[in-house]
């Protein structure tokens, strides 16, 4: 019997990459550049990876320290079968944090998700938020029609036991997950995503090559089940104090922000409208990465005069 071969998986972008461990088991982790700490972290989906970021891990290494890790069940982290819930992901956050800490002694790290994940990350600035100076909420979920319902007691979840029993069902588990990723699915999601046919062809080749990896499905499923989407997650995003940018696209399936007309009354929150998909990074990558300099600018500068106020108070 002859054991299945797999595609080599290459680093998503160019920097040092390294594993690291703690609470949610080993983690990759790449980094470049020198400055400030920042972290990227890339959405959950199928064909979820850290080349997601790519360009923004590409702009940013020329001024700060950026971080961009594979969240668990993606990329080199674990991918080992077991339970991918949001406590999962919110613990991969922070032990990156950790670990940024110890390297570069930062008390405070800028930090940026995309799409799902952003929930992820808006937790976890909510439970340390003295360790997260500044929020980028890419194309964030939880901001369309009927999302100012999302006030559940803690910890609810959209999880559908009865479909991730149909999902996960022994017999047709593989087939299905074959039938996902392949290169047709792959190019077809990412067309939702892009609102385009044009998509990004590099990002379509990385999709392929990381969704068949030993144990690419167990994220996926979870994911799918609905394990990972939260229903309380507007009391979550509306507890944030912090400066938070949300960039997002109009054009596509993931263009409906209209249950984030309650940001205009927060004076930490500035939302951002691109002619794009949801990936504005691609797209829009010149104006997004001048924006964003500009909004780290500002969540510095105001950070060091409230530090001064304090000091004089």
């Amino acid at each position: 019997m002859t054991s299945q071969k797999y595609p080599v998986l290459h680093d998503a972008v160019d920097g040092h990459r390294e594993i690291i461990s703690g609470r949610a088991g080993p983690l990759s982790l790449y980094s470049a550049g020198a400055g400030d700490p920042i972290l990227l972290l890339h959405s959950i989906n199928a064909a979820a990876s850290v080349a997601e970021m790519a360009p923004l891990f590409d702009h940013l290494r020329n001024s700060r320290r950026v971080f961009a890790v594979d969240l668990p069940g993606f990329g080199f982290s674990d991918r080992s079968p077991r339970r991918y819930d949001i406590n999962l992901y919110v613990n991969a956050i922070l032990d990156v944090l950790d670990h940024i800490a110890e390297q570069t002694d930062a008390t405070e790290v800028d930090a940026v998700a995309l799409s799902l994940t952003c929930e992820f990350l808006a937790r976890a600035a909510a439970r340390q938020p003295r360790r997260i100076r500044s929020l980028t909420l890419i194309t964030p979920t939880g901001f369309r029609a009927g999302s100012e319902q999302l006030r559940e007691p803690e910890g609810s979840t959209r999880f559908m036991p009865a479909l991730n029993a149909i999902l996960t069902f022994a017999l047709w588990r593989s087939a299905l997950y074959r039938a996902l990723v392949s290169p047709r699915s792959i190019r077809y999601f990412l067309r939702r995503s892009f609102g385009s046919r044009d998509v990004d062809e590099g990002l379509a080749r990385y999709c392929d090559i990381t969704t068949h990896q030993p144990g690419a499905e167990h994220a996926p499923y979870a994911f799918l089940s609905g394990a990972l989407f939260s229903k309380d997650i507007r009391t979550i995003y509306e507890s944030l104090m912090m400066p938070v940018f949300m960039p997002h696209g109009t054009r596509g399936d993931f263009s409906d922000f209209s249950a984030a007309d309650w940001t205009q009354e927060r004076t930490n929150w500035r939302v951002t409208p691109y002619a794009s998909g949801a990936l504005p990074q691609f797209e829009c990558r010149t104006q997004l990465c001048a924006d964003l300099d500009h909004f780290l600018s500002d969540a510095a500068a105001g950070r060091q005069a409230s530090m001064l106020a304090g000091r004089h108070s």
